[in-house]
């Protein structure tokens, strides 16, 4: 496997330090957990006169980070972290995956949220064996465990995005717009649910059209697995945001919708009606209740009846106790509290 990596990692190898600044050099590539959709790598650079002992490729030593914002360096130097989308489907959308992310990497520079800084991005893979962008490493690491500060995480999270959705962007630099992930002839029904009358009506929901809405720019892929956090107790902070190559134009509820259903399958259904709440009480505005049920439905469905995939990532970071069983009784859970609070 090392070997197959090392002839897949020369041409991007020679691609990421032309990106480097003189004398500069990798000394350590690191595999990165959580990823779902692409291959994330952790590159460790050695600043010029570096010492650091040069690495053969993607095999390298060290232990696997918690995600794009783990691990780093010392004796000065720095680190840089690679996207590469490997499998043939995300390969085949990666030109327009990837120069969006990087156009909305240039535009958040300006601040206000969290974001990494653009390096380089080969969004075809003309150099690169597989397409790929180069961007800065974030401080802190993706936290998905049940623990104490689950509570406190999801106020931070619902803080966080709300200030996304703040962000004033001018005409020219709006994303596309939103696209529904699901629809009501793709809703699949897990075969072994006992409220089979629950599920129609949710799509029964989603059947009709979508609710008028005020856009704004919407992350579209926000969730706990995309968030990195440091510190704890008083000092617990968002540290970053990453993974922005759905970035859209929408409704703010649907990135709400997308954290709450995240939030649900991670930490139960309390947790995930709780984020609404908690995105209101930050400032964000949301619809009105059959409104913003169709929004929280629409996200919801699309997750049938393959919850357990989504978790993969989740299970790579320790929550191995995320089974499929599990999985799909907290999102029907889900959807009966959502008709419950909203309809």
């Amino acid at each position: 496997m090392i070997g197959d990596d090392v002839r897949e990692w020369a041409g991007t190898r020679r691609w990421v330090e032309e990106a480097l600044a003189p004398g500069e050099r990798i000394t350590r590539v690191r595999e990165l957990k959580g990823g779902f959709t692409s291959r994330m790598r952790l590159l460790d650079v050695s600043p010029a006169g570096g010492d650091g002992a040069r690495d053969g490729g993607p095999g390298g030593g060290g232990p696997g980070d918690d995600g794009p914002g783990g691990g780093g360096p010392g004796g000065g130097g720095y680190a840089l972290v690679l996207r590469s989308f490997v499998e043939p489907f995300y390969r085949r959308h990666a030109p327009a995956l990837l120069e969006r992310e990087a156009g909305v990497l240039r535009l958040l520079e300006g601040g206000g949220v969290p974001a990494a800084r653009l390096r380089a991005v080969d969004a075809r893979g003309a150099h690169c064996e597989h397409p790929s962008l180069l961007m800065t490493r974030l401080p802190g690491t993706v936290r998905v465990g049940e623990d104490g500060a689950v509570a406190p995480r999801t106020v931070l999270l619902a803080r966080q995005l709300a200030a996304v959705h703040a962000l004033a962007v001018p005409a020219r630099a709006r994303p596309r717009a939103w696209q529904a992930w699901t629809d009501p002839g793709h809703v699949r029904v897990p075969g072994a649910t006992a409220r089979p009358a629950l599920w129609r009506r949710a799509v029964e929901v989603i059947a009709a059209p979508a609710p008028g809405h005020r856009p704004c720019f919407l992350h579209r892929d926000f969730h706990p697995g995309n968030v990195l956090f440091t510190g704890c107790g008083d000092t617990l902070a968002v540290s970053g945001v990453v993974d922005w190559v759905e970035t859209s134009w929408g409704p703010a509820d649907l990135d709400v919708a997308h954290c709450s259903t995240a939030l649900a399958l991670l930490h139960g259904t309390g947790t995930g009606m709780a984020f609404a709440d908690a995105y209101e009480s930050a400032g964000g505005t949301l619809s009105a209740g059959p409104d913003h049920l169709y929004w929280r439905l629409l996200d919801a469905l699309a997750f049938a009846p393959d919850a357990h995939r989504v978790a993969v990532p989740w299970r790579d970071l320790g929550r191995t106790d995320l089974t499929a069983d599990l999985l799909t009784a907290r999102l029907e859970d889900y959807l009966q509290a959502l008709f419950d609070r909203y309809a």
